[in-house]
C-alpha cells in the first residue's frame, strides 16, 4: 500500500495542477552530479515536487519555460536512475513513485468511436486519439521503466510502493488509444512481472478480469493486443505438468477471445498464445479446437479465413489421438467452409491440404473423414461458381482417389444413392403438390356452384 507521504504528495500536487504554476515555483535547480552527495536526497525531493505539477498540453504557447524546465529535470532523473551513481533512499523511491503516479495515472480521453458514435472498431492509428502530452509522459515512463529494471532497485523495498492498486491503475492505462503508451505499458509491466514475482498471481487474475469484461460486456479496449502480448511470454514460461489454473485461463479467457467481433485487432497475439498451449501440453489441442468450433463466425468471411489459419496451426501440433476426438465436428464445419460462396474461404480451406501433418492426419482416419467431406466436393464439382476453387476442388479429389481408390468409390457410390433417393422425395412431393391442387380446384369449383 503507499504509504500517507506519497499520497499526500499526490494530492497536493492535484490541488496545485488546478491552477497554472508560477515562474517562482517552477525554477531551474542545479544537476544532482553537480552538488555533494549530503545535498542530493534534499534536491531530489525537490525536482520530485517540481515534476509534481500538471501542465495543459491543450494550448502548446502555455507555459513554454515551465514545461521545458519540468522536462530537463525527468531526463536528468531518467540518467540519474539508470547511471546508478547514486543509489535511491526508501524515501526517494516513496517520492519517485509518487511523483510518476501524479503524472501517468489519469481518466483517458473517450475512445474515437465515442466522440463520432461510430461503430468501426478497426481505426486506423491516424484517426485515434495521441495524448498531447506525450513529450512529458514519454520520459515518465523512461523513468519507470529504468526504476523497474534498475539492478539496484531492492524488489523487497519497491513492493511498498509498486503494489496491487499501482498494478491496476498500471493495466488501466492499457486502454488509452495512443500506441506509443501501449508500448511502454507493456513493456513495463512484462518487467514488473518478471522481477517482482510476488505480484505475478496478481498481475495474470486482473488480466483475466479485463478479458472477461471485453468478452461478456463491453467488447471495446484498445490494448487486448499488447496484454495477450505480454500473456504469450508468460505462457512460454509456464512450468510443466501445467497447473490448473493456467488450463482455466486458457478455456475461460483466450478461447472466449474469438468471439469478439474486433478479433482481427488482437488476432495475431491471441494465436500465438493458443499455439503455446499446445505446445506446451499437445493434450489441449482437442479443447482448442471444440473452442474454435463453438465461436466459429457463421455471416463473417474474413473473421473465418482467421479461423482458418489459426486451425492450421493448431492441426501443425496435435497429435492423433487428440485429432481422433473432434475429427467428426471439425470435418463437418470444413465441408461447411469448401462450399463457401465466397471464395476466398473455400480457397484457404483447401490450403489446409498443403500441409503434410494435416494430410497425413486425414490420411489415417479417411475412413471417417473421407464421407464427411464427400458431398462438399462434389457440390463444388457441380456447382460452384470460382475456378480456382474448381480447380483445387479436383486435386483434393484426385488426392482422395490415389490414397483409396475403393472408398473413394465407396462413398461415390453412396453419394449417387443420397442423391437419387433426394430425386425421388422431390418426385414425390411434386406429385403430392399436383394432387392437392387438383383436390382444391375441385373442391372450389363444387362449393361456387353451391353457392350459385
Amino acid at each position: 500500500m503507499v504509504s500517507s507521504s506519497v499520497a499526500n504528495s499526490v494530492q497536493q500536487a492535484v490541488a496545485v495542477a488546478v491552477a497554472p504554476p508560477s515562474s517562482a515555483v517552477i525554477e531551474p535547480l542545479p544537476l544532482l552530479r553537480d552538488i555533494p552527495v549530503s545535498e542530493r536526497p534534499n534536491m531530489f525531493s525537490r525536482k520530485i515536487q517540481i515534476c509534481c505539477f500538471l501542465f495543459d498540453f491543450s494550448d502548446p504557447m502555455n507555459s513554454l519555460r515551465e514545461k521545458e524546465i519540468k522536462r530537463q529535470i525527468l531526463v536528468e532523473l531518467v540518467d540519474f536512475v539508470q547511471s546508478g551513481t547514486g543509489k535511491l533512499s526508501e524515501i526517494m523511491q516513496e517520492e519517485l513513485i509518487g511523483m510518476i503516479s501524479v503524472n501517468i495515472f489519469r481518466c483517458l480521453p473517450p475512445a474515437s468511436h465515442e466522440n463520432t458514435g461510430s461503430e468501426n472498431l478497426e481505426l486506423e492509428e491516424d484517426e485515434t486519439s495521441l495524448d498531447p502530452a506525450w513529450p512529458h509522459l514519454q520520459i515518465v515512463y523512461e523513468l519507470l521503466l529504468r526504476y523497474v529494471v534498475s539492478s539496484e532497485t531492492d524488489t523487497k523495498v519497491a513492493k511498498r510502493y509498486i503494489d496491487h492498486t499501482f498494478g491496476l491503475k498500471l493495466l488501466d492505462l492499457f486502454d488509452s488509444e495512443d500506441h506509443r503508451e501501449r508500448e511502454y505499458l507493456k513493456t513495463i509491466l512484462h518487467r514488473i512481472y518478471g522481477k517482482f514475482m510476488v505480484h505475478r498471481p496478481f498481475i495474470r487474475k486482473a488480466i483475466n478480469n479485463i478479458f472477461y469484461r471485453f468478452i461478456f460486456e463491453t467488447e471495446r479496449h484498445s490494448g487486448i493486443g499488447e496484454l495477450l502480448e505480454i500473456l504469450g511470454s508468460i505462457i512460454n514460461g509456464f512450468a510443466l505438468p501445467m497447473k490448473e489454473e493456467h488450463k482455466l485461463f486458457l478455456v475461460r479467457a483466450l478461447i472466449p477471445l474469438h468471439k469478439p467481433k474486433s478479433i482481427s485487432m488482437y488476432h495475431q497475439q491471441l494465436s500465438y498464445c493458443i499455439t503455446q498451449f499446445i505446445e506446451k501440453d499437445y493434450k489441449l489441442a482437442d479443447i482448442v479446437i471444440r473452442g474454435l468450433l463453438k465461436y466459429w463466425p457463421v455471416t463473417n468471411c474474413q473473421k473465418e479465413i482467421l479461423f482458418l489459419g489459426e486451425l492450421e496451426e493448431v492441426l501443425e501440433g496435435t497429435q492423433s489421438a487428440e485429432f481422433q476426438r473432434c475429427m467428426v465436428p471439425l470435418f463437418r464445419q470444413i465441408g461447411r467452409c469448401l462450399n463457401s460462396p465466397q471464395f476466398q474461404v473455400a480457397e484457404r480451406t483447401f490450403f489446409l491440404w498443403n500441409n503434410d501433418h494435416i494430410v497425413s492426419l486425414i490420411a489415417q482416419n479417411r475412413d471417417v473423414i473421407f464421407p464427411i467431406i464427400f458431398e462438399s466436393l462434389e457440390k463444388n464439382i457441380r456447382g460452384h461458381w470460382n475456378q480456382a476453387v474448381h480447380g483445387m476442388t479436383a486435386n483434393v479429389r484426385r488426392m482422395f482417389l490415389e490414397m483409396d481408390a475403393e472408398l473413394f468409390e465407396e462413398c461415390h457410390r453412396q453419394y449417387l444413392e443420397k442423391e437419387a433417393r433426394a430425386q425421388e422425395l422431390e418426385e414425390q412431393r411434386q406429385l403430392t403438390w399436383k394432387r392437392l391442387e387438383a383436390v382444391a380446384a375441385q373442391t372450389g369449383g363444387e362449393d361456387m356452384v353451391m353457392v350459385n
